[in-house]
C-alpha cells in the first residue's frame, strides 16, 4: 500500500496543507516543535482513528476553527481509495471512505496500516502494563479490525459493572446481586472474545520479534514475550467456551472481594505482557540499550506480520527515532526499510542518513505548519 498524498485543515498548527508523497522514504527535516510530528499523526490517524498524544478532538482542531479535516489518497492492490476524516471541536467526528460517510468506525480501520515507532515507544519496556496492553490491542486492530469493535463492548459492560458495585459497595441486596450475575455473564463472554485474540496475536509475534532480537543483539540474548492474563487457569486458548468458564469462574469467586473495594478485580483490563531477556524481566533488568533493542525488535516483528497477515506492507512512521538509537540500531532499521516499506520519518537533522538513502529519498523541510516542496529545499539542509 502507497499514500499518495495528504491534506489538512486546521489540523494542529496546520492551517491548509497538501503534500504529494513521491518517493517510497519521505523525510521531514526541521526544528523541534514546527509539526513534524503533527503530520505523522494525521497520518496514524487515518489508520487507527487513534493518536498517541491527544486524548479528545478538541486537541487536534485549531483554536480559531470549528472543524479540522485530514485526506490522504490510498493506493492499495485492490485500487485506489480516499479516506477522510473531519474532527470537530464539540461534537462526533465524521469518517468517510471514498466521500461516503461510514455508519460505523469500524468500517473504515484496516483500509490503511501503520507501524508507528516514536519516542514514546522506548517506554514500552519500562512503562506500566496499560502501555504494554495499548500496543498489543493496536497491533490486534491493524491485523483484525473488528476487534476494535469488541474492545468497546468490554468496556461498556465494564464501567456499567464498575458503576454497580460503587454504587452498592460494602453492602449487598437480592437485586444488586442479580444483575450483577447477569453483567457477570456479559462480561466473561466479552473478555474471552477480547483474550482470545490478544493471545493468537502474541502467538504470532512472538517468534518473529525473538529472531530479530537476536540478530540485532548478535546472537547473544534470547527475548521471550508471552501474554500473561490476569485470568488463571485456562487450559486451552483454542478453546472459546473454556476460557469464558474461566474468566465467569474467577468473576464470581472474587465477589467479596469487589463487593468491599468497588471495582472490578478480573478481566483482560489488568493483563500483562511479559517481555523477558535470558528469563529476566526486561522491564526490571534490562539495561537502557537492551530495552532498546527489544522495542526496535517488536516494531520490525509488527511490520512483517502485518504484511504477512494484510498481504501488502504497512507505511512506516518513524518519529524523531533515529536519534534515540545508537549507530548500530539505526543501521538495522534503516537497512530492513530499503524501499519495501513507504516510511515516513520525522528528524531535525540528516546526519543518520548516507548519501544514498538519500538520494532515494523525498526531502521536505517543516517550519510553522507549512511544508516546502523538495524543489525549494536548500542545498545545505542537512546543517539545521
Amino acid at each position: 500500500m502507497y499514500l499518495k498524498s495528504l491534506n489538512l485543515q486546521a489540523f494542529r498548527n496546520y492551517t491548509a496543507q497538501t503534500v504529494h508523497l513521491t518517493a517510497p522514504k519521505t523525510i521531514l527535516v526541521g526544528n523541534n516543535a514546527q509539526g513534524k510530528s503533527n503530520l505523522l499523526e494525521s497520518v496514524a490517524l487515518l489508520s487507527t482513528l487513534k493518536s498517541q498524544r491527544a486524548s479528545s478532538d478538541r486537541e487536534l482542531v485549531q483554536n480559531e476553527a470549528a472543524m479540522g479535516q485530514i485526506r490522504g489518497d490510498l493506493e492499495r492492490i485492490t485500487g485506489e481509495i480516499e479516506l477522510e476524516i473531519r474532527l470537530r471541536r464539540s461534537g462526533r467526528r465524521t469518517v468517510l471512505v471514498d466521500r461516503q460517510a461510514c455508519r460505523r468506525q469500524v468500517d473504515f480501520l484496516g483500509l490503511l496500516n501503520v507501524v508507528e515507532f516514536s519516542s514514546l515507544d522506548l517506554d514500552l519496556v519500562r512503562g506500566s502494563p496499560d502501555d504494554r496492553r495499548r500496543w498489543l490491542d493496536g497491533l490486534v486492530i491493524q491485523l483484525e479490525p473488528l476487534y476494535a469493535h469488541l474492545l468497546k463492548d468490554y468496556s461498556q459492560i465494564l464501567r456499567h459493572r464498575n458503576a454497580l458495585l460503587k454504587q452498592y459497595r460494602g453492602r449487598s441486596q437480592a437485586s444488586d446481586e442479580a444483575m450483577r450475575s447477569v453483567l457477570d455473564i456479559q462480561l466473561a463472554t466479552a473478555g474471552a472474545r477480547v483474550m482470545r485474540r490478544r493471545w493468537r496475536a502474541i502467538q504470532r509475534i512472538a517468534p518473529l520479534a525473538q529472531r530479530w532480537h537476536q540478530e540485532i543483539s548478535g546472537q547473544t540474548e534470547y527475548l521471550s514475550v508471552d501474554y500473561a492474563p490476569q485470568v488463571r487457569d485456562i487450559p486451552d486458548f483454542n478453546d472459546a467456551e473454556a476460557v469464558r468458564q474461566a474468566v465467569l469462574h474467577q468473576l464470581r469467586d472474587r465477589h467479596p472481594a469487589e463487593r468491599h473495594q468497588g471495582t472490578t478485580l478480573t478481566g483482560p483490563h489488568r493483563d500483562e505482557v511479559m517481555l523477558s531477556i535470558n528469563q529476566t524481566p526486561a522491564r526490571r533488568y534490562g539495561s537502557q540499550g537492551q530495552q532498546r533493542t527489544l522495542v526496535l525488535a517488536l516494531k520490525l516483528s509488527e511490520l512483517q506480520l502485518i504484511e504477512a497477515v494484510v498481504g501488502e506492507p504497512p507505511v512506516l512512521l518513524l518519529d524523531d527515532v533515529l536519534a534515540e538509537l545508537d549507530l548500530q540500531r539505526q543501521n538495522q532499521l534503516l537497512e530492513t526499510i530499503e524501499d519495501r516499506f513507504q516510511t515516513l520519518i520525522s528528524t531535525t537533522h540528516l546526519g543518520a542518513f548516507d548519501a544514498q538513502w538519500l538520494k532515494s529519498s523525498q526531502v521536505l523541510r517543516v517550519c510553522s505548519g507549512k511544508i516546502e516542496t523538495p524543489e525549494t529545499v536548500h542545498p545545505t539542509l542537512g546543517a539545521s
